[in-house]
């Protein structure tokens, strides 16, 4: 597939003040009200009789990448890395400048077993937002995704990690999951590739959510290093869904 041509580094450039308060809310959840999640081995104790596939995460140390903010110029070499090192990742996208720049990479994450999720359209933060523009921006972000790939998501995340009772309560109506994260590189503030494999070793465990975006410059030529470190420590790399499994997520749940 072609490598797209378009520069996204203004954008990404302008997303850095968006993006910026991602950290805190990884360790506090900014939003108007606290947060409670679900930890992935909580819910995959709901059904012990199932298996998903060939991984059990409650036998194997599974770790599970995410990425979010795109598709952009990165995003097919990003893919190309997972498709030699046979990794799974679940992306959650954004729809304006991304989706509907980059419709081919939605088709070929789904199409090459990724998780394709949603990221909202605008990235407006959901918590500041009337029930009408919440509703808005998942419900038109999930209409691009279905039109391209043929399936609705089930799962998103919300701008910053910021949700409340509100977000919750659309996200139920609308069938959707929040998954948020246990581990931030922080590569919107670095183009250091050295670094951002760095932040992600010091904090991955057994069932962690990476977050990681492949918008910004640094972060696709950290992604072979994580995976190579992960893997010697014996990580098995899966989807969000393959990490609850053999649970499922529950619509309006909250997972971390």
């Amino acid at each position: 597939m072609p490598f797209p041509n378009r520069k996204t580094t203004r954008r990404g450039a302008a997303f850095h003040a968006l993006a910026a308060g991602a950290a805190v809310a990884a360790l506090a959840l900014t939003g108007c009200t606290r947060v409670e999640s679900t930890a992935p081995s909580t819910v995959r104790a709901t059904d012990v009789q199932a298996r998903f596939g060939a991984v059990d995460c409650r036998e194997a140390k599974c770790v599970a990448l995410t990425f979010d903010t795109g598709p952009s110029e990165h995003s097919a070499r990003l893919l190309d890395i997972l498709e030699e090192e046979r990794v799974p990742a679940t992306f959650f996208l954004l729809g304006k400048r991304h989706i509907d720049t980059y419709p081919e990479l939605v088709r070929r994450m789904a199409d090459e077993g990724h998780e394709v999720a949603s990221h909202t359209w605008t990235h407006r933060i959901l918590t500041e937002l009337e029930p009408d523009e919440i509703r808005e921006e998942l419900e038109r972000t999930n209409d691009a995704i279905e039109r391209l790939t043929g399936r609705r998501p089930t799962l998103m995340r919300p701008p910053q990690g910021r949700t409340n009772d509100t977000v919750h309560g659309i996200s139920r109506e609308l069938g959707l999951s929040e998954v948020l994260w246990s581990v931030t590189a922080k590569d919107y503030t670095t183009t250091d590739p050295d670094l951002i494999t760095r932040r992600v070793l010091a904090q991955s465990s057994r069932d962690g959510i990476i977050l990681l975006h492949d918008l910004y410059d640094g972060t696709v030529p950290a992604v072979p290093g994580i995976i190579d470190a992960l893997k010697k420590r014996g990580y098995v790399f899966v989807t969000v869904p393959q990490l609850l499994a053999p649970g499922k997520a529950e619509p309006g749940a909250v997972y971390r």
